[in-house]
């Protein structure tokens, strides 16, 4: 019998995706209750993926314990090399049932342009609000709080994890993020003896791990400081906290030696007030905001090489 073609049903190819997505989602629930049950049977770094762990003990093995920290924000930057424009309208309509013809995304996207469409989707779908509104009230919170779930969790009483098991770790990200030489070569050029290399995110941990680990570039950080969506308060970025804590995390404590990208102006404004180094990346096609919010700025992650050539190996 001949294999049946699902060319013409873009519906059709993406169930198989939803279905081994929604697997994850209820491994991820009761894992994340049984490291809360029985917190002493798991590691307290905030590392979870072997890789992590392998960087780690590298790290601890160096005898330069006051290395600058460089901490990077790349998990929402990353461009989805298998996205045809039809796939966020399919995803949020498998996911969450909504059906929005003016969803339809180009290719080229990055993971961030996902991500807020299916914050959207949730929006209208738990508060009951029509796309506009639901698209305010999520630009809303991300300026006030810099997350929109914060928003969520404030006034809305919404299950941070329920939210993360709907939006972030229900992305078939396996099938849209693909490795990334050009970035790996650069992250390897930098030289570890001279600067610790630390993920920053506001994203939880689930999602951070999965976008590096498909981006093959997991085993360049020596650990992830993250938004713990199970906190509450729910700390995260731009607020003064999440900084502190990176710095704590990442084993740093004078602010000269934090150095730090990332594609959010407002992340950025705050990190350069407390006396970070800090460079807003703004990708090409991208438009640049009229604003500057730090000093330096870049349009791609390999201009960090002239930006700080110290850190960087002799070629």
């Amino acid at each position: 019998m001949a294999k049946q073609s699902h060319a013409s049903d873009p519906m059709s190819r993406l169930t198989p995706i939803v279905q081994r997505s929604k697997v994850k989602v209820i491994h991820a629930r009761y894992m994340h209750r049984f490291s809360a049950l029985f917190p002493s049977l798991f590691f307290k770094p905030f590392l979870t993926t072997s890789h992590f762990f392998q960087a780690s003990r590298q790290a601890a093995a160096m005898t330069d314990n006051n290395r600058p920290v460089f901490f990077f924000d790349i998990d929402n930057c990353t461009i989805l090399t298998a996205l045809s424009k039809e796939y966020v309208f399919i995803i949020a309509h498998e996911l969450l049932g909504i059906s929005i013809d003016s969803w339809l995304l180009p290719p080229g996207k990055k993971v961030h342009d996902l991500m807020s469409r299916l914050i959207d989707a949730y929006f209208m779908k738990h508060l009951s609000l029509s796309q506009e509104d639901a698209f305010k009230l999520h630009q809303e919170y991300y300026r006030n709080y810099g997350l929109a779930i914060e928003g969520l969790v404030r006034h809305h009483k919404i299950d941070p994890i329920d939210y993360n098991e709907q939006v972030d770790d229900a992305l078939p990200l396996e099938d849209i993020i693909s490795p990334d030489p050009v970035l790996r070569k650069m992250l390897q050029d930098i030289d570890r003896s001279k600067v610790k290399l630390w993920l920053f995110t506001n994203a939880y941990s689930t999602h951070g791990n999965r976008v590096v680990k498909l981006l093959g570039v997991d085993d360049m950080f020596e650990g992830m400081t993250y938004c713990d969506y199970a906190q509450y308060p729910i700390v995260c970025k731009p607020g003064v906290v999440m900084f502190t804590k990176a710095m704590k995390e990442a084993g740093v404590e004078d602010m000269k030696k934090c150095y730090f990208v990332d594609d959010s102006g407002l992340n950025c404004t705050a990190a350069e007030k407390l006396g970070w180094t800090t460079v807003h990346l703004v990708e090409e096609g991208d438009p640049l905001p009229a604003v500057q919010p730090c000093k330096l700025q870049i349009r791609n992650l390999e201009e960090l090489r002239t930006l700080f050539p110290q850190f960087f190996k002799a070629s």
